[in-house]
């Protein structure tokens, strides 16, 4: 069998570096393992039936946190993790309006490499970037970088610290999750060589699972038959699972049956065919030939999960080989819910070829999305808690002693930057030309490593697309777009089942002035700092 060129090429690296032990560090290594557009129950570890062993290892040896947040879609997730504030506070496409230097970062907003560099950390990206400005001008000793995100199988945009490679070509035995991973070994395996004297940072973005869903075959084999009783039966099963592990108690929402896609694009669903359902109807109203269609196209969503997890156990391997495995601090996380999104992009979508491969372009849509999100309301995009909500795992031997708990601590991925900034011994810019830089949002979760319920958040705060929310201790308000508030008490209904709006108006108008007031400050600090020509 031919072995792909940008194969041959990371095997080569391999062999070359051969297998060194790292010294030991007192500063943690740190391993941050981003999916995209995972839902919150997709691990077997959240209550989910796809095989995840790697991570369910993770969580079986470490923590998984129930109630971590994302911002609800990509971009700003990835702000907000990288920088340790809101993405509103740091890049002005997230502004109301979205005009003024779209996607600039202003020069104070330093991303987690570039705060660890300076107390000598080593540090990595491979993957998904999708932040302003580029990996490498950002912190980062080494970065590759997949820029296409409309095919798994034959990107035609991708770089190497930051110099285009060549695009790959349909059949060259390229897979996204499986290069990502390649290089994350290259530069691991380098470091080992190179820098062991040295920790290491590094950021592992998988593309995975968001669409179009592609997979490899005998992934997607796996889970032919798995999906044929529909949504419904598997949202019932995962709240179940969940129940069983103590990762929620409450209530399974309804779907709601008129909530489709964040966005319409009829000519994309009319190119899909008459099995494409564009709503979370009862299984039992779709067709035979619609059933099996959504029932195959969740089962290509398994199977990137389920080869992603293979990727991870790679990666483990690696950092055991290293010796490396009992000091790096590992998070995985999603960077927002699954999506409910359905259109057609890159090299659109040929129907007479098998579902999942390079030809097709499939989304997973409201149905299955909805049940990925289990036990949660709503979908990418939207700032109910199935938008926002992600799993959280950690794991680090030498440092957290609990094995296999459960942590209900109310946590933010702008959490991340001051958890690992404190292990690190770093510290972030606290002035710009004269001014005191605004306080970042975010708490360390290291007191949440050993006891819950230890790090306490004033309130947080979402705004995307003009859906908002704010959470305050157990209660939260959140809307849609030009919609009135909501509210309710996630203590009990963590589904968003019972609106307590029209019972409780004064809190209500409490949170909505301070949702308002943390929103104009946002804006006021942007006007502050204009964006760099």
């Amino acid at each position: 069998m031919n072995t792909p060129p940008f194969k041959t090429a990371l095997c080569l690296s391999a062999l070359t570096l051969g297998v060194l032990p790292v010294q030991a560090a007192q500063k943690p290594n740190v391993l941050i393992i981003l999916a995209d557009d995972m839902g919150y129950s997709d691990a077997g570890c959240y209550g989910g039936e796809i095989e995840t062993p790697n991570l369910d290892a993770l969580a079986g040896n470490g923590l998984r946190f129930s109630q971590f947040y994302n911002t609800a879609r990509c971009w700003p997730s990835r702000a907000a993790l990288m920088t340790g504030y809101y993405a509103q506070q740091v890049r002005r496409d997230h502004l109301p309006n979205r005009k003024d230097g779209v996607g600039v970062r202003p020069p104070w907003a330093q991303l987690l490499p570039a705060m660890l560099r300076p107390v000598g950390y080593r540090t990595y990206h491979s993957g998904k970037w999708h932040i302003d400005g580029a990996p490498l001008e950002s912190g980062f000793d080494h970065s590759y970088s997949l820029e296409d995100h409309n095919r798994h199988f034959n990107p035609q945009q991708h770089l190497e610290d930051g110099k285009k490679l060549l695009p790959v070509k349909k059949g060259d035995g390229y897979y996204s999750s499986t290069a990502i991973t390649d290089y994350a070994l290259k530069y691991l395996e380098e470091h080992q060589q190179k820098h062991s004297d040295k920790p290491f940072f590094q950021y592992l973005c998988y593309t995975a699972p968001h669409f179009p869903l592609q997979a490899l075959p005998h992934d997607i084999a796996k889970y032919k038959d798995k999906y044929k009783s529909g949504w419904n039966e598997m949202a019932e099963a995962r709240w179940k699972r969940q129940n069983a592990m103590r990762l929620v108690n409450h209530p399974l929402p309804a779907m709601e049956r008129e909530v489709g896609p964040p966005y319409h694009f009829p000519k994309d669903l009319e190119q899909l065919g008459p099995d494409e359902v564009n709503r979370p109807l009862p299984w039992h109203e779709l067709t035979p030939a619609q059933q099996d269609f959504q029932a195959t196209k969740m089962a290509i969503h398994a199977a990137m999960i389920d080869r992603m997890d293979q990727e991870i156990g790679r990666v483990l391997t690696q950092l055991k080989k290293m010796n490396a495995y009992e000091n790096t601090l590992i998070f995985f996380l999603s960077d927002n819910g699954a999506s409910a999104e359905i259109m057609v992009r890159g090299d659109g979508h040929d129907r007479d070829e098998p579902p999942g491969s390079a030809s097709t372009f499939l989304s997973l849509g409201p149905g299955f999305s909805s049940a990925c999100n289990t036990p949660l309301r709503r979908h990418k995009v939207w700032v109910h808690e199935g938008g926002i909500s992600t799993p959280l795992i950690a794991h680090w031997p030498q440092g957290i002693t609990a094995q296999g708990e459960i942590r209900h601590n109310v946590g933010h991925v702008v959490d991340i930057v001051p958890t690992v900034l404190e292990l690190a011994g770093a510290e972030r810019l606290a002035q710009w030309q004269g001014d005191n830089l605004p306080a970042p949002p975010g708490q360390s979760l290291v007191p949440a490593f050993a006891a819950d319920n230890s790090v306490v958040h004033e309130s947080l705060w979402w705004l995307h697309e003009e859906n908002r929310a704010l959470r305050v201790g157990d209660w939260k308000i959140v809307a849609d777009k030009n919609a009135p508030w909501e509210l309710y008490n996630l203590k009990t209904d963590r589904g968003e089942s019972l609106n307590l709006a029209a019972q409780q108006p004064q809190r209500v108008q409490e949170m909505a002035a301070q949702w308002q007031k943390q929103t104009d400050e946002t804006t006021a600090l942007m006007k502050k700092y204009p964006a760099p020509k």
